[in-house]
């Protein structure tokens, strides 16, 4: 085995394919496995290096697909099994590596073991797979403790037992319909190593891992005095019981020993909301997961000093303990980048229910993001991008209450919209019913005018999202993989450019400021997020790749 092939996610890009609204192969208004099969073409000309498939799992999809009731099957209204494997022997024939999600913390109430859990009672060895507890009180009527889900409400549900009366509680971080594993089981533990082998050994490259400073919990732990309810932020109190706990990493020594058995060895993928940086280093250490999303980049404000001190942190620490950053501006739970930064607060918005009000300018949110990306895939190590970034698609501000399906609507009593936003369906075409997603109309409402930003519209445009994407993907190999990041002194007296070199041979050049500065002593402009102004200086929100 060589290094290269051992380390090729030390600096790969990764796109995320959000399965529903990705492309619709049999017409039945949800994406699908066969929609992805027609689409890889498009994967590979756009130049990333793998693709991470939010869950495909079969699922009552309370909760967008992370709510699994089989974890070894392919929901039907997205494909089989052997599609599936079909699939993954195409990607692999591109030279795309496939990663899966998998959900360790909970599975959904449709799940055999919560059937079995139901029916079985207090003190059965079904019922331990889950977090079950009695209640408070003389009739055991008040749940547990005071907890919170992360989707809004109490974190506990009691149950009605076979006889008809009022019984236990379980444990719940997100919704109702997704019960918690007992990860203090070692039956659970066995059942997710066994899970690991099953799609590794079909031919999947790796896993990422949600909510993975989750899992281990303290149901000791007290009242908690505040509402814990934002997955986004960090907790607010030291030793949280059921948040980045110490024992998540015994666990993750298990799955990297099944993940180093295979030739080449599989990856896995933190996403762990932690902070600071030095917290989420502990899960990339050698022996546990190898890269994790880049959260605290993603949340930072459109500013300097804000991305400056993000991208410091993060290469410094993770540098610590051998590992690569990664950047991700965009991903299934968050606002997409056009529309965040086209408000006049540009930081993401914290939770699954944060969202950031007030007005959006699309043309100058458009611009930052342009600019952005160069920044993103200038930076050593990974990154990702998100499903529709590459078209610089909008977040869908005006669904139809009745269409909105995010559990975070209801449980926040209709008053935080949740995530629906980001998630409508890709446009591929022009016109159409659903704007070539597929034959008939999409799952989510699609605005009027999606057809403009479309990949048969962008294809043609090389001023468009899409060929700027293309164009930073093809001449991002060129960039040294192993030069590290060193910062230049920049033109501007107020700190509002950010100027780094890589190597030699590259430097990368953004004007986050207001008025337009000199560029730094160079052979050749490789890349442009926007037209240079007359004398040849960078333009506010613009960013530049240069060959010096």
């Amino acid at each position: 085995m060589t290094q290269a092939t051992r380390d090729w996610w030390r600096d790969a890009v990764i796109y995320q394919v959000y399965i529903r609204s990705f492309a619709d192969g049999n017409g039945d208004g949800e994406g699908d496995v066969a929609g992805l099969r027609d689409r890889l073409p498009y994967l590979r000309d756009l130049g990333i290096d793998a693709l991470w498939i939010n869950p495909w799992y079969p699922s009552p999809l309370n909760d967008g697909g992370y709510d699994v009731a089989d974890f070894r099957d392919i929901d039907p209204r997205f494909g089989d099994l052997a599609q599936a494997k079909a699939l993954l022997d195409e990607a692999h024939g591109l030279g795309l590596k496939v990663l899966l999600d998998i959900v360790p913390n909970h599975s959904s109430w449709d799940h055999q073991w919560f059937k079995e859990a139901l029916a079985a009672g207090p003190g059965s060895p079904e019922r331990a797979r889950y977090v079950f507890r009695d209640g408070r009180g003389s009739d055991g009527a008040e749940p547990p403790n005071n907890w919170r889900s992360v989707f809004g409400g109490p974190a506990w549900e009691r149950v009605t037992e076979a006889d008809g009366t009022p019984g236990q509680w379980y444990f719940h971080i997100f919704d109702v319909s997704q019960p918690d594993f007992d990860w203090e089981n070692p039956e659970v533990k066995a059942e997710f190593l066994d899970i690991l082998r099953f799609w590794f050994d079909l031919g999947v490259d790796g896993f990422r891992i949600d909510v993975a400073h989750g899992m281990v919990k303290d149901m000791n732990g007290p009242d908690l005095p505040y509402d814990e309810s934002g997955l986004l932020d960090r907790p607010s109190i030291a030793d949280h019981p059921f948040f980045d706990r110490d024992g998540v990493h015994e666990i993750y020594r298990g799955w990297r020993e099944v993940a180093d058995s295979y030739d080449p060895p599989k990856l896995y993928v933190a996403e762990a909301w932690v902070e600071p940086a030095a917290r989420l280093a502990r899960y990339l250490r050698d022996d546990e997961l190898h890269s994790a999303f880049n959260f605290d980049y993603l949340k930072s404000s459109w500013t300097a000093a804000d991305l400056r001190r993000s991208i410091d942190d993060s290469v410094t620490v993770l540098a610590s303990v051998g590992a690569p950053a990664t950047w991700v501006l965009e991903n299934h739970d968050v606002e997409r980048v056009v529309t965040r930064y086209g408000r006049g607060v540009t930081a993401a918005g914290a939770g699954h229910a944060g969202r950031v009000s007030g007005p959006v300018d699309v043309e100058l949110g458009t611009h930052r993001a342009r600019a952005a990306a160069l920044l993103m895939l200038a930076l050593p190590g990974g990154a990702y991008v998100y499903q529709g970034q590459e078209l610089g698609l909008p977040e869908v501000l005006d669904l139809p209450e009745e269409s909105l399906q995010d559990p975070v609507w209801e449980r926040s009593g209709r008053t935080e919209r949740g995530r629906d936003g980001c998630r409508v369906p890709l446009p591929w075409a022009v016109d159409g019913s659903s704007y070539g997603f597929g034959d008939g109309s999409a799952w989510l409402p699609q605005p009027s005018g999606w057809g403009e930003r479309s990949v048969e519209a962008e294809s043609g445009d090389p001023a468009s999202m899409l060929s700027l994407y293309r164009s930073a993907l093809r001449l991002r190999r060129s960039i040294p993989a192993d030069e590290p990041l060193s910062w230049l002194p920049s033109s501007a007296d107020d700190g509002d450019v950010l100027a780094f070199q890589r190597g030699p041979g590259f430097a990368c050049v953004v004007n986050l400021g207001a008025a337009a500065v000199e560029l730094p002593a160079h052979r050749e402009v490789l890349l442009s997020s926007g037209p240079l102004d007359a004398d040849g200086r960078l333009p506010a929100d613009t960013a530049v790749w240069l060959a010096v």
